[in-house]
């Protein structure tokens, strides 16, 4: 076989090649057999064997072995497949973006944010940006860490909510927007929930749920736990898995150490509460990384919507340990002393943002 350059194939494949391709590559890969295949993507047989038949010949290489029972991809076609998954994942974003743009006509924002941040800062505030902006679609995807700063350099994201980074992405820029801190969580009718403000001795006498070690909380628990007296008990499940933490919380008298704004939407909702112990561990905040320039319209109106929304509900000059140690945190927001929704006769600053057609009064806030 003659040698093959990198650049003569990629010119080969944009000059003759069809996204007609890749859908029957990879469903030949994953069903293993022409028949299937063809009924998959809606062609005949034999337009499925000379559709393969002529991406071979193009690439100038075997994809699959055929055998009795259908093909098995060879170890060229192996390699491919995770690039060709990226090409039609690529295209299938590409489409929805294109529909958001012509069928609602202000266009669509791509945006990644972590566990905390979503649960922090966009609950309440993508409901409300939703009434305000209902033309705009927002595509949201939960990311953590690394992974963060790969959708940048790939450009797939327009609007990141994060916690504040080390360094920041070169040609973006960083908005806090949100306070957080560690807190010592426990369902609402833990012995401890009521608790003015329990010892060292009275922590270590509960049971712990863990969260895996290498991550920030799990570094504050190891070094709340060696002030301790005694070794504290600890659940034998172990996980970061949001659904299981909150499962177990809500039906075991457990601890949990955590940030504050992950837990911000079961405290709110009194489903969870907030053990009293000592300040509150600083952390990072939330906020927002969006590029410096190249912003689109949608985007840009999203980003000065949880901006101005943050100034005014969330407030970001108030420090964690005043938000931990608030009585909304304790029981959740809006309730009071005794467990019960506080009675407002006045819509909520956080409808400011509504056409007064929209506003909402308190009573009918869920």
């Amino acid at each position: 076989m003659a040698f093959q350059s990198p650049t003569s194939l990629l010119n080969r494949l944009l000059a003759r090649g069809k996204f007609r391709h890749i859908q029957v590559l990879l469903n030949l890969a994953e069903l293993g057999s022409v028949q299937r295949t063809a009924e998959a993507v809606g062609l005949t047989q034999s337009s499925v064997t000379q559709t393969l038949a002529y991406l071979e010949q193009l690439l100038e290489t075997r994809l699959f072995d055929r055998h009795a029972r259908g093909v098995r991809p060879t170890p060229v076609c192996v390699d491919l497949l995770p690039v060709a998954r990226q090409l039609l994942l690529g295209l299938a974003s590409g489409s929805e973006i294109l529909a958001a743009r012509q069928n609602q006509g202000a266009g669509s924002v791509r945006m990644i944010g972590s566990a905390s941040a979503i649960h922090g800062l966009l609950f309440e505030a993508l409901l409300q940006f939703s009434s305000v902006r209902p033309s705009i679609q927002v595509h949201l995807q939960e990311v953590e860490g690394e992974d963060q700063l790969l959708a940048i350099s790939r450009d797939e994201v327009d609007l990141v909510v994060c916690r504040q980074p080390v360094v920041t992405p070169e040609g973006w820029i960083f908005d806090a927007l949100l306070k957080d801190c560690f807190v010592v969580l426990c369902r609402a009718d833990h012995p401890l929930a009521g608790a003015r403000k329990p010892s060292l001795r009275d922590l270590a006498a509960q049971t712990w749920l863990q969260l895996p070690a290498g991550l920030a909380a799990r570094s504050r628990f190891d070094e709340l736990a060696a002030a301790f007296p005694a070794p504290p008990g600890t659940f034998p499940i172990v996980t970061r898995s949001m659904p299981m933490i909150w499962w177990l919380l809500l039906r075991k008298n457990l601890l949990a150490l955590m940030p504050l704004n992950l837990a911000r939407p079961m405290l709110d909702s009194g489903q969870l509460a907030q053990v009293h112990w000592g300040p509150a561990a600083e952390l990072a905040p939330i906020g927002m990384l969006r590029p410096e320039s190249g912003l689109g319209s949608a985007a840009m109106q999203l980003c000065e919507f949880l901006k101005e929304r943050a100034q005014t509900v969330h407030n970001i000059q108030q420090k964690p340990s005043e938000i931990a140690a608030s009585p909304d945190s304790r029981r959740g927001r809006g309730r009071t002393g005794s467990g019960q929704p506080k009675p407002e006769n006045k819509a909520s600053k956080d409808d400011k943002h509504l056409p007064p057609g929209q506003r909402q009064s308190a009573k009918n806030r869920v």
